[in-house]
Order: structure tokens, then C-alpha cells, then sequence
């Protein structure tokens, strides 16, 4: 974890970490942030999968690319918004599933799930917007 933030479950609050997130980020000021659009789960060539598991794999990997472009990395973000179309508790499965590879047992950022009826793109089931702070 960047020493440029600092995340926490405060007590009284439950614990969060089955759900892949944390309560709280605190950012240090005159931190460099940076803001990353909504990722879906199109491959570099535009291809969506139907399987919702993959998109969220895919817009993941999505969301370390654009980080990658400024130098910085998942370790690096401490804010997600996660829009999921026809959000049900087996989603909310894979997704964790899916982040807990990716942050791979370390605390994951703070993270807001909005169930929405659709995306832009047909067949568009999961869209990941980050923030992090620069290196």
C-alpha cells in the first residue's frame, strides 16, 4: 500500500473485507490524484464477453491499464464506484472473487455498488470507476 493513503474499517462499523472494500480512505494532502472513467469489460480489440465473471476480470484489467499509463497500479487506488446491471448476491460472489485476485489479501479501497438497469453498451454488465493516488 502507497504511504500516500491510508485505509481503515473504523470499530462499530462492520467488517467489510468479505465484500471486497474498506470503510475509509484517508488521502494526504497535496497528494496527486488521479480519476479513471468507468472501465467495461471490452478487450483492447472492443469485444465483450457474455459472461459476467470475465467482464469483471477484463474491466479490472482495464482499470490497471489506464493506472499503468500514469505509473501507478491497484495498490495505488483507494476509491472504486462499481456500477453492476441486474446486481443479485451471485454477482456481488464473482465480484468479490474476482477483486480478491486482484488485491491479492491486501485491503481493498473503499467501494460504492450501484445496481443500475443497463450500461451503454448492449450486453454491458459491470462498470469500474477509479480513484487513485499518482506516484
Amino acid at each position: 500500500m502507497t504511504s500516500a493513503f491510508q485505509l481503515s474499517n473504523p470499530e462499530g462499523l462492520y467488517d467489510p473485507s468479505g465484500n471486497a472494500y474498506s470503510h475509509v480512505a484517508e488521502v494526504k494532502a497535496g497528494t496527486r490524484l488521479l480519476f479513471i472513467a468507468g472501465q467495461g469489460g471490452e478487450d483492447s480489440s472492443g469485444a465483450l464477453s457474455t459472461d459476467f465473471s470475465e467482464q469483471a476480470r477484463q474491466a479490472l484489467e482495464n482499470v490497471q491499464t489506464a493506472l499503468a499509463s500514469k505509473g501507478a497500479g491497484v495498490g495505488d487506488v483507494f476509491k472504486l464506484t462499481l456500477l453492476i446491471v441486474d446486481h443479485s448476491e451471485e454477482k456481488l460472489r464473482q465480484w468479490v472473487a474476482v477483486a480478491g485476485r486482484v488485491w491479492e489479501g491486501r485491503m481493498a479501497p473503499t467501494c460504492t455498488l450501484i445496481p443500475v438497469p443497463r450500461l451503454a453498451l448492449d450486453g454491458m454488465q459491470i462498470e469500474i470507476e477509479a480513484v487513485a493516488v499518482g506516484v
